[in-house]
């Protein structure tokens, strides 16, 4: 197996090694999401003090993306990422502590160290594949760029299984502890083989340079601001509470349906190329971004408006998450590749860095107004606040470029 591999290209094995990392980060990361929220939520923590747990996750993202596309181009990729594994590993064993320690602020702390670890590792996977599929090959970037993020979100889907399977079997600290093993492990080889010259800028970058110049990717940007606070706003604290509040599923349960849907949503996004245009022999530009969030603005508010009036709220839940999670990911999938084919080649992690602080603001404003909103008015004012989301991602596409549609995409698929 080791010989084969060392015959690959070097580019080749250079992308299966940030997968790699990224596939096992993504793990750990959908993991530990699971169970500080059933966790806490078994301790008597109110939604919003559950909310309040990710505050510095997501805060510390924002920042993260914006000052870390700056360290990728500056130090390298092959840094941000080590440095991100590293501090995964030191969030979770933060994490390993007796009960009675795990106070409000020590909880946030660590999830501070992990949402720093999480968009370094992010940022510098996706920002890694533009530095190894030539620029001519915009059919290949989507392919490569949609299978990434594809994969990546179906493991955390396993990952929100894994939580809630191993809260229920060993418990919140033996789950993190075996977890943190794991990611050390991968930290090791990570160190051992990466290209330590991996997206590392030609030129001097200057800090000022953390802000994209580009209006493209300015407004790419927002759109997928208003689009990641549109679905967490609904589904990453109001759901997992209202299913088992509601609907009385017990942990497993609950983190199985989760886990079905993410690795669902991971694998619609993956065969995405094939769906916006890819088998016609194009690739996708503003105009496509803007069909199919106005597709996804009418999923949500049928969605809201059958819960709004309770009409088989269980049936209208799990189909309607199944529908907005397929339109939601080719929505995802598109944002993904449009950012990497607008970046600038030379320090490309400084646009995407930049286009993930404002996914990382998306996030952090979804996850506040999910605890929030749930405890003062239930699931269906969550969804309507979604829907509105939506509406303004689609009003912002608008603007996005259409120049691309008529782009053959290159047969080859090679890495340079």
């Amino acid at each position: 197996m080791l010989a084969k591999l060392s015959q690959l290209p070097i580019g080749v094995r250079q992308y299966m090694l940030v997968t790699f990392n990224y596939w096992n980060f993504t793990l750990t990361d959908g993991a530990l999401r699971m169970l500080v929220v059933l966790h806490f939520h078994q301790l008597g923590y109110s939604p919003l003090e559950i909310a309040s747990l990710f505050l510095f996750y997501e805060f510390f993202g924002v920042v993260t993306n914006l000052i870390g596309g700056w360290l990728g181009a500056r130090l390298g990729l092959n840094r941000t990422m080590n440095i991100g594994l590293f501090m995964q590993v030191v969030a979770l064993l933060m994490l390993a502590v007796p009960s009675v320690n795990l106070t409000v602020i020590w909880v946030m702390f660590a999830q501070a160290l992990s949402g720093i670890a999480k968009d370094l590792n992010k940022m510098s996977a996706k920002s890694a594949i533009k530095t190894l599929v030539p620029n001519n090959q915009q059919g290949a970037l989507y392919k490569w760029i949609a299978l990434l993020t594809g994969s990546k979100n179906a493991l955390k889907g396993v990952g929100f299984f894994l939580g809630g399977t191993l809260l229920t079997l060993i418990g919140f600290q033996g789950a993190v502890i075996s977890m943190a093993c794991v990611l050390a492990g991968v930290f090791v080889c990570s160190l051992l083989w990466l290209d330590k010259d991996l997206g590392k800028a030609k030129k001097k970058v200057k800090f000022s340079q953390i802000f994209s110049k580009s209006r493209s990717v300015n407004i790419l940007s927002a759109a997928r601001m208003f689009l990641f606070g549109a679905r967490d706003v609904w589904f990453v604290i109001a759901l997992p509470l209202y299913l088992g509040q509601v609907f009385g599923w017990d942990y497993v349960l609950v983190g199985g349906f989760l886990a079905v849907w993410v690795i669902g949503y991971g694998l619609v996004q993956s065969i995405a190329p094939r769906i916006t245009g890819k088998t016609e022999g194009m690739v996708p530009d503003g105009r496509a971004a803007l069909v199919w969030a106005t597709i996804l603005a009418v999923v949500t508010g049928t969605i809201a408006l059958a819960l709004q009036f309770n009409w088989y709220p269980q049936l209208v839940i799990i189909i309607g998450l199944m529908l907005f999670g397929a339109v939601f990911a080719i929505n995802s999938s598109l944002h993904s590749y449009l950012i990497v084919s607008y970046a600038e080649g030379d320090g490309v992690s400084l646009d995407v860095g930049f286009y993930y602080m404002a996914n990382a603001i998306g996030r952090l404003i979804g996850t506040l107004l999910s605890g929030a909103i749930y405890q003062m008015y239930g699931l269906s004012i969550c969804l309507w606040i979604a829907f509105v989301f939506i509406i303004l991602t689609t009003l912002i596409s608008w603007w996005l470029p259409i120049k691309n549609s008529e782009l053959l995409m290159p047969k080859d698929m090679g890495f340079k």
